[in-house]
């Protein structure tokens, strides 16, 4: 009997002092959020607009063990403008024209999706996430740095349009244009 309990009291006591084991835990997707920059160019950008795009984690998650990972997925589908500046028909002309063929084309490619491939510590809250990033039927390794600011992972990239096959929006003969170029920000929570 003692040597049972003696066990038992064994057991225990290396269970709390071994070390937590890290685990993969989910993105919390009402609390996480990407934000698209699209901004103008061309002779006459002054008479063009900037575009702010939401674009809502549909799924992800996140894993801090010692070989960490992170994997993300958005429903390009649920993208949405939000250019406040604009009227509602414009908005809705710009949302219309950024799902469609034209550029996104959803109804043929409607995920987004992201997986590291290697995370390097750069100190205590920041890091380097490369990653493969698949958008519009291609995939394409992009370097993200990733900081940790009030329990929120947050931070921001740039990628090309034109590397995933997109041809960016041109009107008026080119003398307006979004540039090939946008700027992609995110601020993500874990579930708890």
């Amino acid at each position: 009997m003692i040597r049972s309990v003696i066990v038992v009291v064994v057991a225990c006591g290396l269970s709390i002092a071994a070390p937590a084991v890290a685990q993969r835990r989910a993105i919390d997707a009402e609390r996480s959020m990407l934000t698209v920059r699209v901004f103008k160019s061309g002779l006459f950008r002054a008479f063009a607009d900037n575009h702010t795009i939401q674009a809502p984690i549909s799924e992800g998650s996140f894993d801090d063990s010692a070989t960490p990972d992170v994997r993300l997925a958005i429903d390009a589908r649920r993208m949405k403008v939000l250019d406040p500046g604009l009227s509602p028909n414009d908005r809705e002309n710009v949302q219309t024209r950024m799902l469609g063929p034209d550029v996104l084309d959803t109804s043929r490619f409607a995920q987004i999706r992201f997986r590291s491939t290697a995370v390097q510590r750069l100190d205590a809250d920041r890091w380097l996430v490369r990653g493969d990033l698949e958008l519009h039927g291609q995939t394409h390794q992009i370097a993200v740095k990733v900081a940790l600011e009030s329990a929120r992972y947050k931070g921001s990239t740039a990628l090309r349009q034109s590397d995933f096959g997109m041809t960016p929006i041109s009107i008026a003969g080119g003398t307006v244009k979004v540039k090939d170029e946008v700027t992609i920000e995110f601020d993500i929570v874990t579930a708890r």
